[in-house]
Parts: structure tokens; sequence; C-alpha cells
């Protein structure tokens, strides 16, 4: 299969790398198969939608940021960024993760309900 895509240009997949989320993403629910791209050296993951490819979340693995984060058997759980030209600025959504199974080829984004994690945790801070 293949994408075209603002950031990356175009990109050949095989259809076994399509991770279906049977709900969507929060405010984009009609959009359900992604594929995960990653960058060698890069911080973050691209959770890219094959459907309209200009749809595409940049996510951060909160196992990097976050001790006991709650973690569902098989799934990892990615904070959705918000970008920002000014580094300091860049924040991570830590209250409605999305937990991707790399293995089942599934997803789901979920809201917490525990107050400890914000929606827009900085990555970056100064020293």
């Amino acid at each position: 299969m293949e994408i075209i895509t603002k950031q990356f240009g175009r990109l050949e997949f095989d259809e076994e790398i399509i991770i279906e989320f049977k709900e969507g993403i929060f405010g984009f629910s009609e959009y359900h198969k992604y594929i995960l791209i990653t960058e060698e050296d890069g911080l973050f993951y691209w959770l890219t939608n094959i459907e309209e490819p200009e749809i595409m979340f940049p996510l951060f693995s909160v196992r990097l940021l976050v001790e006991n984060y709650p973690q569902i058997e098989e799934y990892e759980a990615f904070g959705i960024v918000k970008m920002d030209k000014n580094p300091l600025n860049i924040t991570v959504n830590l209250k409605a993760p999305v937990y991707i199974s790399q293995n089942k080829k599934e997803g789901f984004q979920k809201i917490l309900d525990v107050e400890n994690y914000p929606i827009d945790y900085k990555l970056f801070v100064e020293k």
C-alpha cells in the first residue's frame, strides 16, 4: 500500500502493519486505520491515518516519562504531543493516552479517571 504525507512524502507499507482503532481517536472517530511511523534517532512516533494521511498525531512513549503509569497488558501507552516552535512549550497529554498493541494491530484512546496525569505535561524544561 502507499500514502503520501506532507511530512514524510510518499510512504510504501505492508497492509499487516495497519493498526485499527475501532472507535477512532477522540475528535476523529470516523477514521480507524493508522500506521505508526518512527524516524531513526527521532524522539516521536507519528500515528498516521491511511484514509486521510494529513491526519497525523505525534506520540511520545509514556513509559519514558512516568513510572507506574497505568498499563494494559500487551498495549503500550503513548501521549499525544502538542507541538510548538518553542521546545519549552511542547506538551504531552498524559490524561488521555493512546494504547497500541503491535501484536494485535489494535489501538484505542482512553481518558484516565485519575487526577495525577495532566493534559499538558511539559516535555522539556529549562535548567
